[in-house]
């Protein structure tokens, strides 16, 4: 298959990266570094350059985040709603809109994303987080809707935070209650060609349990 990972340069996207090319697929990961995807045009140069070398994508993995918070709902900085509508919104729109058309090319197709608990259970001091959150998650739904019937699927994986060995090896004494591994998100993403793209189309599928 052909992957594409967008935020691909953190231990999330090694560790997507890496379950996608151990079981022999071809990953493109990008990452700021590589295309400003903050750019509509830059996204689309990408997509019309992977659709000349691959014909479809038959996976999208979107990880690029970010986190921001305040002490109370009235402390809230708005500035931080600015950076978090680019990082979680504005990205996912861009990269959506120009791959959709890939995906459909697909017999299997994924577009995936992971959102948090927090975007159905806010916390004051997480509003701007929890409110990009379910902005994300909605886009992503209409996605699912424009997918129906193709053959592929988008869905939103929930997580509470994620966790890998980097940070554990910072906090020895910690135990991330309720985190999710890196590597068992890989393999959740993995485990969605497995199952019919009209079930999982349109779900979100809570990883903390």
């Amino acid at each position: 298959m052909i992957i594409l990972i967008t935020g691909a340069g953190g231990p999330t996207g090694e560790a997507v990266s890496g379950y996608f090319r151990k079981n022999g697929h071809t990953v493109i990961g990008v990452d700021k570094d590589d295309v400003d995807l903050l750019d509509r045009a830059a996204v689309q140069e990408l997509a019309e350059r992977i659709d000349r070398e691959h014909g479809r994508v038959d996976g999208v993995v979107h990880l690029v985040g970010g986190w921001r918070g305040s002490g109370s709902f009235a402390e809230t900085d708005l500035e931080d709603w600015d950076v978090l509508h680019d990082l979680l919104i504005r990205t996912l729109q861009h990269v959506s809109l120009a791959f959709e058309p890939l995906l459909r090319r697909s017999d299997n197709g994924r577009f995936v994303i992971v959102s948090a608990k927090a975007a159905a259970r806010p916390t004051a001091g997480g509003a701007v987080y929890s409110a990009a959150k379910a902005a994300a998650e909605a886009w992503t739904l209409s996605l699912a809707d424009a997918l129906s019937g193709t053959g592929g699927a988008a869905v939103i994986l929930v997580v509470k935070a994620l966790v890998n060995d980097a940070m554990r090896a910072a906090s020895p004494d910690a135990r991330f209650p309720g985190f999710t591994d890196v590597n068992d998100l890989a393999a959740a993403i993995g485990g969605l060609y497995d199952r019919p793209a009209a079930e999982l189309n349109g779900t979100r599928l809570d990883l903390t349990s």
